[in-house]
Protein backbone atom coordinates (compact mmCIF):
# COMPACT_ATOMS: atom_id res chain seq x y z
CA UNK A 1 0.00 0.00 0.00
CA UNK A 2 1.13 3.46 -1.20
CA UNK A 3 2.21 5.20 2.54
CA UNK A 4 0.72 8.30 0.88
CA UNK A 5 -2.88 7.20 1.59
CA UNK A 6 -2.66 8.03 4.95
CA UNK A 7 -2.71 11.81 3.70
CA UNK A 8 -6.53 11.29 2.86
CA UNK A 9 -7.26 10.19 6.75
CA UNK A 10 -5.40 13.88 7.83
CA UNK A 11 -7.17 15.75 5.50
CA UNK A 12 -10.53 14.03 6.09
CA UNK A 13 -10.10 15.25 9.64
CA UNK A 14 -9.70 18.84 8.54
CA UNK A 15 -13.03 18.02 6.04
CA UNK A 16 -14.89 16.34 8.73
CA UNK A 17 -14.31 19.51 11.03
CA UNK A 18 -15.37 22.22 8.00
CA UNK A 19 -18.54 19.88 7.46
CA UNK A 20 -19.10 20.15 11.29
CA UNK A 21 -18.87 23.04 11.88
CA UNK A 22 -20.59 24.57 8.62
CA UNK A 23 -23.18 22.74 8.75
CA UNK A 24 -22.47 21.61 4.61
CA UNK A 25 -24.75 19.57 3.54
CA UNK A 26 -26.14 19.67 0.02
CA UNK A 27 -30.13 18.04 0.99
CA UNK A 28 -30.25 20.73 3.18
CA UNK A 29 -28.54 23.65 0.32
CA UNK A 30 -30.88 22.03 -2.34
CA UNK A 31 -34.26 21.47 -0.51
CA UNK A 32 -34.07 24.26 1.76
CA UNK A 33 -34.16 26.18 -1.40
CA UNK A 34 -37.87 25.18 -2.64
CA UNK A 35 -39.21 24.30 1.33
CA UNK A 36 -37.84 27.68 3.14
CA UNK A 37 -36.82 29.44 0.55
CA UNK A 38 -33.16 30.12 2.54
CA UNK A 39 -30.08 30.60 0.16
CA UNK A 40 -27.26 30.52 2.47
CA UNK A 41 -26.22 26.62 2.50
CA UNK A 42 -26.55 27.16 -1.46
CA UNK A 43 -24.32 30.11 -1.49
CA UNK A 44 -21.79 28.16 0.62
CA UNK A 45 -21.88 25.39 -2.63
CA UNK A 46 -21.61 27.99 -4.91
CA UNK A 47 -17.85 29.42 -2.89
CA UNK A 48 -16.82 25.81 -2.66
CA UNK A 49 -17.58 25.33 -6.22
CA UNK A 50 -16.09 28.34 -7.67
CA UNK A 51 -12.80 28.20 -5.67
CA UNK A 52 -12.29 25.12 -6.74
CA UNK A 53 -12.81 25.54 -10.20
CA UNK A 54 -9.96 28.24 -9.82
CA UNK A 55 -7.53 26.39 -8.17
CA UNK A 56 -7.86 23.50 -10.08
CA UNK A 57 -7.37 25.45 -13.30
CA UNK A 58 -4.33 27.18 -11.98
CA UNK A 59 -2.93 23.53 -10.70
CA UNK A 60 -3.58 22.60 -14.13
CA UNK A 61 -2.16 25.14 -16.23
CA UNK A 62 1.27 24.78 -13.87
CA UNK A 63 1.69 21.39 -14.02
CA UNK A 64 0.97 20.55 -10.59
CA UNK A 65 -2.21 18.12 -11.39
CA UNK A 66 -3.66 16.46 -14.58
CA UNK A 67 -7.63 17.15 -14.43
CA UNK A 68 -9.07 14.20 -14.85
CA UNK A 69 -12.60 14.97 -15.87
CA UNK A 70 -15.68 12.33 -15.55
CA UNK A 71 -16.46 11.11 -18.39
CA UNK A 72 -20.32 11.88 -19.75
CA UNK A 73 -22.26 8.87 -19.32
CA UNK A 74 -25.69 10.70 -19.89
CA UNK A 75 -28.22 7.73 -19.72
CA UNK A 76 -26.69 6.46 -15.90
CA UNK A 77 -25.73 10.19 -15.07
CA UNK A 78 -29.61 11.11 -15.30
CA UNK A 79 -30.76 8.16 -13.80
CA UNK A 80 -28.00 7.91 -11.55
CA UNK A 81 -28.65 11.38 -10.62
CA UNK A 82 -32.46 11.49 -10.04
CA UNK A 83 -32.31 8.11 -7.78
CA UNK A 84 -29.56 10.13 -5.99
CA UNK A 85 -31.01 13.46 -5.06
CA UNK A 86 -34.59 11.19 -4.19
CA UNK A 87 -32.68 9.45 -2.09
CA UNK A 88 -30.25 11.89 0.00
CA UNK A 89 -33.79 13.95 0.73
CA UNK A 90 -35.05 10.47 2.41
CA UNK A 91 -32.14 9.93 4.45
CA UNK A 92 -32.16 13.22 5.78
CA UNK A 93 -28.35 13.87 4.17
CA UNK A 94 -26.07 14.25 1.19
CA UNK A 95 -22.75 11.51 0.89
CA UNK A 96 -20.61 14.09 3.14
CA UNK A 97 -23.81 15.16 5.16
CA UNK A 98 -24.68 11.51 6.65
CA UNK A 99 -20.95 11.10 6.83
CA UNK A 100 -20.05 13.82 9.41
CA UNK A 101 -23.62 13.34 11.09
CA UNK A 102 -22.86 9.89 12.20
CA UNK A 103 -19.61 11.79 13.55
CA UNK A 104 -21.92 13.90 15.74
CA UNK A 105 -23.86 11.01 16.76
CA UNK A 106 -26.69 10.65 14.37
CA UNK A 107 -28.19 7.06 14.45
CA UNK A 108 -30.13 7.83 11.56
CA UNK A 109 -27.37 8.95 9.40
CA UNK A 110 -25.28 5.66 10.45
CA UNK A 111 -28.71 3.85 9.45
CA UNK A 112 -28.57 5.94 6.03
CA UNK A 113 -24.45 4.76 5.60
CA UNK A 114 -25.42 1.18 5.91
CA UNK A 115 -28.38 1.29 2.78
CA UNK A 116 -25.54 3.64 1.01
CA UNK A 117 -22.74 1.14 1.12
CA UNK A 118 -25.11 -1.91 0.71
CA UNK A 119 -26.75 -0.84 -2.27
CA UNK A 120 -22.87 0.80 -3.88
CA UNK A 121 -21.14 -2.18 -3.39
CA UNK A 122 -24.19 -4.03 -5.02
CA UNK A 123 -24.21 -1.96 -7.82
CA UNK A 124 -20.30 -1.82 -7.88
CA UNK A 125 -19.47 -5.34 -7.76
CA UNK A 126 -23.06 -7.15 -7.28
CA UNK A 127 -26.31 -7.99 -8.54
CA UNK A 128 -26.81 -4.46 -9.70
CA UNK A 129 -23.32 -4.16 -11.52
CA UNK A 130 -25.19 -5.90 -14.96
CA UNK A 131 -27.38 -3.33 -15.60
CA UNK A 132 -25.44 0.30 -14.09
CA UNK A 133 -22.44 -1.25 -16.67
CA UNK A 134 -24.76 -2.11 -19.55
CA UNK A 135 -26.76 1.66 -19.26
CA UNK A 136 -23.21 3.46 -18.96
CA UNK A 137 -21.30 1.75 -21.74
CA UNK A 138 -24.55 2.29 -23.97
CA UNK A 139 -25.08 6.28 -23.07
CA UNK A 140 -21.29 7.02 -22.97
CA UNK A 141 -20.28 9.72 -25.42
CA UNK A 142 -16.72 11.53 -25.79
CA UNK A 143 -15.00 13.76 -28.02
CA UNK A 144 -13.36 12.50 -31.40
CA UNK A 145 -9.99 12.01 -29.57
CA UNK A 146 -11.29 9.96 -27.05
CA UNK A 147 -11.48 12.26 -23.69
CA UNK A 148 -14.18 13.26 -21.39
CA UNK A 149 -16.86 16.21 -22.87
CA UNK A 150 -16.00 19.13 -21.03
CA UNK A 151 -16.95 22.99 -21.32
CA UNK A 152 -13.81 23.80 -22.39
CA UNK A 153 -13.33 21.36 -25.28
CA UNK A 154 -16.52 21.47 -26.60
CA UNK A 155 -15.69 24.89 -26.76
CA UNK A 156 -12.49 24.16 -28.54
CA UNK A 157 -10.59 26.53 -25.73
CA UNK A 158 -7.65 26.04 -23.08
CA UNK A 159 -9.39 24.48 -19.85
CA UNK A 160 -8.15 27.46 -17.70
CA UNK A 161 -9.42 30.37 -20.09
CA UNK A 162 -12.53 28.79 -19.56
CA UNK A 163 -12.85 28.02 -16.14
CA UNK A 164 -11.06 31.07 -15.46
CA UNK A 165 -13.60 33.23 -17.35
CA UNK A 166 -16.71 30.98 -15.73
CA UNK A 167 -15.20 31.77 -12.20
CA UNK A 168 -14.56 35.53 -12.73
CA UNK A 169 -17.94 36.31 -14.69
CA UNK A 170 -19.71 34.78 -12.25
CA UNK A 171 -17.98 36.30 -9.09
CA UNK A 172 -18.70 39.41 -10.82
CA UNK A 173 -22.34 38.51 -11.67
CA UNK A 174 -22.53 37.72 -7.88
CA UNK A 175 -21.46 40.83 -6.47
CA UNK A 176 -23.98 42.72 -8.76
CA UNK A 177 -26.74 40.97 -8.11
CA UNK A 178 -26.06 41.52 -4.05
CA UNK A 179 -25.50 44.78 -4.38
CA UNK A 180 -28.47 45.30 -6.54
CA UNK A 181 -30.45 43.50 -4.23
CA UNK A 182 -28.87 45.08 -0.79
CA UNK A 183 -28.29 42.01 0.74
CA UNK A 184 -26.91 42.11 4.34
CA UNK A 185 -25.33 38.82 4.56
CA UNK A 186 -23.98 38.45 8.57
CA UNK A 187 -20.30 37.30 8.38
CA UNK A 188 -19.86 37.24 12.01
CA UNK A 189 -17.64 40.22 11.59
CA UNK A 190 -18.95 42.16 14.63
CA UNK A 191 -18.99 38.91 16.70
CA UNK A 192 -17.69 40.24 19.86
CA UNK A 193 -16.78 36.14 20.69
CA UNK A 194 -12.74 35.32 20.05
CA UNK A 195 -11.41 33.64 17.14
CA UNK A 196 -10.60 30.16 18.95
CA UNK A 197 -14.55 30.68 20.22
CA UNK A 198 -16.03 31.77 16.52
CA UNK A 199 -13.78 28.82 15.16
CA UNK A 200 -14.12 26.03 17.58
CA UNK A 201 -17.55 26.87 19.21
CA UNK A 202 -20.26 29.12 17.41
CA UNK A 203 -21.70 27.71 13.75
CA UNK A 204 -19.43 29.12 10.62
CA UNK A 205 -21.17 31.67 8.66
CA UNK A 206 -21.80 30.39 4.91
CA UNK A 207 -18.69 32.42 3.42
CA UNK A 208 -16.35 30.85 6.15
CA UNK A 209 -17.99 26.73 5.08
CA UNK A 210 -17.55 27.43 1.53
CA UNK A 211 -13.84 29.05 1.52
CA UNK A 212 -12.88 26.51 3.86
CA UNK A 213 -14.17 23.57 1.72
CA UNK A 214 -13.33 24.73 -1.32
CA UNK A 215 -9.52 25.20 -0.06
CA UNK A 216 -9.78 21.29 1.19
CA UNK A 217 -10.77 20.50 -2.48
CA UNK A 218 -8.07 22.38 -3.67
CA UNK A 219 -5.40 20.58 -1.64
CA UNK A 220 -7.35 16.61 -2.35
CA UNK A 221 -6.51 17.10 -5.65
CA UNK A 222 -2.44 16.86 -5.35
CA UNK A 223 -2.84 14.52 -2.25
CA UNK A 224 -5.00 11.67 -3.77
CA UNK A 225 -2.41 12.31 -7.26
CA UNK A 226 0.12 11.36 -5.29
CA UNK A 227 -1.11 8.30 -3.45
CA UNK A 228 -2.00 7.35 -7.08
CA UNK A 229 -5.89 8.36 -7.30
CA UNK A 230 -5.93 11.51 -9.79
CA UNK A 231 -9.42 12.81 -8.50
CA UNK A 232 -10.41 15.24 -5.76
CA UNK A 233 -12.38 15.00 -2.73
CA UNK A 234 -15.22 11.71 -3.08
CA UNK A 235 -16.97 9.74 -0.13
CA UNK A 236 -18.75 6.60 -2.36
CA UNK A 237 -15.34 5.07 -3.40
CA UNK A 238 -14.45 5.04 0.44
CA UNK A 239 -17.70 3.60 1.77
CA UNK A 240 -17.41 1.21 -1.24
CA UNK A 241 -13.61 0.02 0.35
CA UNK A 242 -14.32 -0.15 3.98
CA UNK A 243 -17.24 -2.03 3.13
CA UNK A 244 -16.05 -4.24 0.72
CA UNK A 245 -12.85 -4.67 3.56
CA UNK A 246 -14.95 -5.69 5.92
CA UNK A 247 -17.07 -7.88 4.29
CA UNK A 248 -14.37 -9.87 2.28
CA UNK A 249 -11.17 -9.56 3.99
CA UNK A 250 -9.64 -7.99 1.75
CA UNK A 251 -7.59 -4.87 2.08
CA UNK A 252 -9.44 -2.48 -0.29
CA UNK A 253 -8.28 0.51 1.84
CA UNK A 254 -7.66 3.37 -0.39
CA UNK A 255 -7.06 7.37 -0.14
CA UNK A 256 -10.38 7.97 -0.69
CA UNK A 257 -11.67 5.55 2.34
CA UNK A 258 -8.91 6.87 4.52
CA UNK A 259 -10.85 10.32 3.48
CA UNK A 260 -13.87 8.76 4.78
CA UNK A 261 -13.16 8.01 8.03
CA UNK A 262 -11.05 10.76 8.71
CA UNK A 263 -14.03 12.92 8.01
CA UNK A 264 -16.12 10.95 10.92
CA UNK A 265 -13.03 11.75 13.22
CA UNK A 266 -12.98 15.21 11.88
CA UNK A 267 -16.70 15.53 13.13
CA UNK A 268 -16.17 13.83 15.96
CA UNK A 269 -13.24 16.59 17.48
CA UNK A 270 -15.50 19.40 16.28
CA UNK A 271 -18.80 18.13 18.14
CA UNK A 272 -16.90 17.27 20.82
CA UNK A 273 -15.32 20.60 21.63
CA UNK A 274 -18.27 22.77 20.60
CA UNK A 275 -20.46 20.00 22.84
CA UNK A 276 -22.51 19.16 20.20
CA UNK A 277 -22.64 15.02 20.45
CA UNK A 278 -24.17 12.25 21.71
CA UNK A 279 -25.87 9.17 20.42
CA UNK A 280 -29.59 10.26 19.12
CA UNK A 281 -32.08 7.86 17.52
CA UNK A 282 -35.14 8.49 15.89
CA UNK A 283 -38.24 6.39 15.84
CA UNK A 284 -37.91 3.07 14.26
CA UNK A 285 -40.21 4.30 11.08
CA UNK A 286 -37.46 7.27 10.29
CA UNK A 287 -34.86 4.59 10.65
CA UNK A 288 -36.40 2.30 7.95
CA UNK A 289 -36.83 6.18 6.27
CA UNK A 290 -32.66 6.98 6.05
CA UNK A 291 -31.72 3.35 5.57
CA UNK A 292 -34.06 3.00 2.18
CA UNK A 293 -32.52 6.83 1.25
CA UNK A 294 -29.18 5.42 1.67
CA UNK A 295 -30.26 1.97 -0.45
CA UNK A 296 -30.83 4.68 -3.07
CA UNK A 297 -27.79 7.04 -2.56
CA UNK A 298 -25.83 3.71 -2.91
CA UNK A 299 -27.22 2.91 -6.12
CA UNK A 300 -27.59 6.29 -7.77
CA UNK A 301 -23.87 7.66 -6.64
CA UNK A 302 -22.50 4.39 -8.47
CA UNK A 303 -24.65 4.24 -11.40
CA UNK A 304 -24.18 8.06 -12.18
CA UNK A 305 -20.34 7.64 -11.67
CA UNK A 306 -20.56 9.98 -8.77
CA UNK A 307 -22.23 11.51 -5.68
CA UNK A 308 -22.86 14.89 -4.55
CA UNK A 309 -18.98 15.90 -3.44
CA UNK A 310 -18.01 13.31 -6.38
CA UNK A 311 -20.01 15.29 -9.15
CA UNK A 312 -20.69 18.71 -7.34
CA UNK A 313 -17.74 19.71 -5.95
CA UNK A 314 -14.62 17.93 -7.47
CA UNK A 315 -16.31 16.96 -11.32
CA UNK A 316 -17.99 20.53 -11.83
CA UNK A 317 -14.97 22.63 -10.95
CA UNK A 318 -13.36 20.40 -14.15
CA UNK A 319 -15.86 21.86 -16.23
CA UNK A 320 -17.26 18.01 -16.88
CA UNK A 321 -20.28 17.84 -18.90
CA UNK A 322 -21.12 14.14 -17.63
CA UNK A 323 -20.51 16.17 -13.59
CA UNK A 324 -22.85 19.18 -14.81
CA UNK A 325 -25.50 16.97 -16.13
CA UNK A 326 -24.80 14.53 -12.66
CA UNK A 327 -25.23 17.49 -10.61
CA UNK A 328 -28.06 19.07 -12.34
CA UNK A 329 -30.16 15.24 -12.58
CA UNK A 330 -29.28 15.21 -8.38
CA UNK A 331 -30.63 18.73 -7.72
CA UNK A 332 -34.05 18.15 -9.49
CA UNK A 333 -34.03 14.67 -8.18
CA UNK A 334 -34.02 16.32 -4.74
CA UNK A 335 -36.90 19.00 -5.26
CA UNK A 336 -39.06 16.04 -6.73
CA UNK A 337 -38.24 14.15 -3.34
CA UNK A 338 -38.69 17.50 -1.26
CA UNK A 339 -42.11 18.26 -3.11
CA UNK A 340 -43.56 15.17 -2.41
CA UNK A 341 -42.22 15.44 1.19
CA UNK A 342 -43.09 18.41 2.62
CA UNK A 343 -44.71 20.89 0.01
CA UNK A 344 -47.58 18.98 -1.17
CA UNK A 345 -48.95 17.95 2.30
CA UNK A 346 -48.54 21.59 3.30
CA UNK A 347 -50.65 22.06 0.20
CA UNK A 348 -53.42 19.80 0.71
CA UNK A 349 -53.33 20.75 4.53
CA UNK A 350 -53.94 24.28 3.65
CA UNK A 351 -56.73 23.34 1.13
CA UNK A 352 -58.36 20.74 3.70
CA UNK A 353 -58.37 23.77 6.25
CA UNK A 354 -59.78 26.30 3.89
CA UNK A 355 -62.73 23.80 3.26
CA UNK A 356 -63.27 23.23 6.72
CA UNK A 357 -63.43 27.13 7.17
CA UNK A 358 -65.41 27.24 4.04
CA UNK A 359 -68.29 25.09 5.73
CA UNK A 360 -68.50 26.65 9.02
Amino acid sequence: MNPLVYTGLALGILFGFALQRGRFCMNSAFRDILVLKDYDLIKSVGVAVLLGMAGFAIMGMAGIVQLNPKPLLWGANILGGLVFGMGMVLAGGCASGITYRAGEGMVGAMAAIGGFSLAALMAAMGVFKPFVSSLQESTKITMADGSAPTLANIFGLPQYVMALGIVIVATGLWIYLARRNKEEDDYGYDDPATLGERIFKRGWGWLASGLAIGVISIIAFPLSAAAGRNYPLGITGGWVAIFKSLVTGENAMSWEAFLVLGVVIGAVIAALIAGEIGLRAPAPKMLVQTFGGGLLMGFGAVCASGCNVGHILSGVPQLSIGSIVGGISIVLGAWFMAYLMFIRPQRVKAQQERAAHAHA
